[in-house]
């Protein structure tokens, strides 16, 4: 660092750098330009010091930075992620609201921003920044490379060494395709890189229109559709080239975490679009380099089985579309038009046959990508013998003939209830490739196993429920002498309880009475409560309240029902997040508040009788009304 114009260089590698004023950067090119450097410890303190626990303390601690011996205007200033204020760390988006309102209205210092700041006071200093260096890694940018020793630190006996050989497998992929990016691009685009950068208009908008502006400013003639598919297939390879690079793919401790397993499956959908365009093989010679990469956890072994178990049966394409669409429609109203993420689906044909437990479903869709547009007819069957045990095919539509050949061969064996022959029609018709539950969509699978388990565990309730009613007695007096509950009834009482609790606190009207009993009866027991389960319980039954209030916000019944919500809220011995509440009344003191303020002064009863429960609401969210509606 050194004053501008000046000749000595004063080195400050060692973190020394005053980060109150602006500095200005020499480029090679002999522009500049002007850089902060943020306030280090105070960023650190936010994120992992519990700084935001108080209001009071960010405020002491930022306006702590100014000091009396510079001479020249000074900037504090910090950098954070975004979601350390409420999502790291609970509530801090209120203490950061608090201190930005303390500063601001006690004139402590005035709120700016770089902007404004380099307007008013341009940089007096210049610098030269190392090269190569980062904010999270002490040895510069070794984190995303190397077995540098930066990690999250949860797992001390882990290392990172598989992010060499990660990295080395990208390189070899991008390396690879790039070059074929550009020739075969070349046959369709004026300038393929030009039109790669541009792509994020595409993007942003996929809209019919979009597209068709775009190909006609980038496109050496007009395209054919398969000539406009093989461009977006191009660009996309492109798109997940750069996807697979996304930083937290390194930083973090193990090779299988979902945020390396996240940029391995970028790397895997550029290899399946790039085998489909240039009819070449990548898959395997990826899977050798990345095979040395080694994971922490031994049953995972390496990069290629990881690929192997995560990301290949991720992959997506036209078929699975068509198997996750014909599923769901068994455990929904059969089949309708439909968009499932980036795919468009159409259907043709659906029929639909019952045989006691048993159901069988036929047809054909037409599946389209937004992202491709590529489309293809598809026919299906899908064979359903009740829970989980369900069988089906797709193929390429084959023509009315086979179609029609198909819906006879299968409606025939199964009328007859012969599930034997009717998966041999269907192995017959469409090979011995099946699709399962496991083929659908991770929230669709879920939403479909629940269905189903939905009696299995209704059954399973109500005997554990039972067993805990039937020796309730007992267990209160196994508790008052203070001797050990046996595990079989200790495991039904807390199921029962907890999930009466959960019922309780789900119902429309909260039963105060019964949910206290219910607590202290589990605290009688020595009953584990699950917290979390329970405290997120009330938080949806309170936002659901909320929601209804902003939907009638003169609804003075719903008032007084949710001050009396809030008030057992505040016996119950576990918390309940209130930051959607608390900050939905907020919104509520600004908009609705003032206007019925008026109305109650100027002798209005219906506003004058919904002033009170509001102000109660108010109190017991500890949010002042008339403070807030003031600012």
């Amino acid at each position: 660092m050194r004053k501008i114009g000046a000749r000595a260089w004063t080195d400050l590698t060692h973190g020394s750098v005053d980060p109150t004023r602006a500095y200005r950067v020499p480029l090679p090119s002999g522009r500049s330009i002007d850089v902060f450097f943020y306030d280090g410890p105070i960023s650190r303190a936010i994120a992992f010091e519990r700084l935001l626990e108080k209001g009071e303390n960010l405020v002491n601690r930022l306006m702590g930075a100014f000091s009396a011996e510079r001479t020249w205007p000074q900037m504090v200033h910090i950098a954070t992620d975004g979601e350390t204020y409420g999502h790291h760390h609970r509530y801090g988006d209120m203490a950061l609201a608090y201190a930005l309102s303390q500063i601001d209205s006690e004139e402590l210092a005035k709120l700016t921003n770089y902007g404004e700041f380099l307007e008013k006071f341009p940089p007096t200093h210049e610098v030269e920044v190392v090269e190569n260096s980062s904010w999270s890694c002490a040895h510069g940018i070794e984190r995303w490379r190397s077995n540098c020793g930066c990690n999250s630190g949860a797992r001390g006996s882990w290392n990172q060494a598989w992010r060499a050989p990660l990295r080395e497998s990208l390189d070899w992929l991008r390396d690879t395709l790039s070059p074929l990016f550009e020739r075969h691009a070349s046959e369709l685009l004026r300038d393929p890189w030009m039109a790669r950068n541009n792509y994020i208009e595409i993007l942003l908008d996929r809209s019919d229109q979009t597209v068709s502006d775009f190909l006609a400013r980038h496109a050496v003639r007009e395209l054919n559709d398969q000539e406009k598919t093989r461009v977006l297939k191009l660009l996309e390879i492109q798109r997940q080239l750069m996807l697979m690079y996304t930083s937290c793919g390194w930083f973090f401790d193990e090779l299988s975490g979902i945020e390396t397993v996240q940029v391995i499956q970028y790397a895997g959908r550029a290899i399946q679009l790039a085998e489909q365009v240039f009819g070449e093989p990548f898959e395997a010679p990826f899977l050798d380099r990345l095979e040395a990469a080694k994971s922490n956890i031994p049953e995972l072994q390496d990069g290629r089985r990881i690929y192997e178990r995560f990301v290949k049966p991720a992959a997506m394409d036209l078929y699975k579309v068509a198997a996750h669409y014909a599923i769901s429609s068994l455990f929904e109203n059969g089949l309708q038009e439909t968009k499932t993420y980036c795919y468009d689906i159409d259907y043709e044909d659906y029929k639909s046959y019952v045989a006691g437990k048993a159901r069988l479903v036929m047809g054909w869709v037409r599946v389209t990508s937004d992202v491709t547009l590529e489309s293809e007819r598809l026919s299906f069957a899908i064979l359903h013998l009740g829970d989980h045990n369900l069988n089906g095919g797709i193929r390429a539509f084959p023509g009315n003939e086979a179609y029609g050949k198909m819906i006879d061969e299968l409606t025939s064996a199964f009328k007859k209830a012969d599930f034997t022959e009717t998966i041999r029609a269907m192995d017959r018709h469409f090979g011995l490739s099946t699709y399962t539950l496991k083929s659908l969509f991770k929230d669709e699978q879920r939403k479909i196993l629940n269905s189903i388990l939905e009696s299995t565990l209704s059954d399973a309730e109500q005997v554990l429920r039972q067993i805990y009613e039937n020796n309730g007695p007992l267990m209160r007096f196994l508790a008052d002498l203070m001797v050990p509950m046996p595990k079989a009834l200790l495991a039904a009482a807390e199921f029962s309880l907890n999930l009466s609790l959960r019922e309780a606190l789900q119902a429309d009207e909260l039963d105060k009475e019964r949910i206290l009993m219910l607590v202290g009866e589990a605290r009688e027991l020595r009953i584990p409560l699950d917290t979390a389960g329970l405290g997120f319980a009330v938080q949806k039954n309170l936002t659901r309240m909320m929601e209804q209030l902003w939907a009638d916000p003169e609804d003075v019944e719903l008032l007084s029902q949710m001050e009396n919500a809030i008030q057992l809220v505040k016996q119950l011995p576990f918390e309940v997040n209130l930051w959607y509440v608390q900050n939905n009344y907020y919104e509520l003191v600004q908009r609705v508040y003032p206007e019925q303020k008026i109305k109650a002064e100027a002798g209005e009863e219906p506003a004058a009788a919904w002033i009170k429960p509001f102000l109660a609401l108010g109190e017991k969210l500890d949010v002042k009304a008339g403070e807030t509606a003031s600012r």
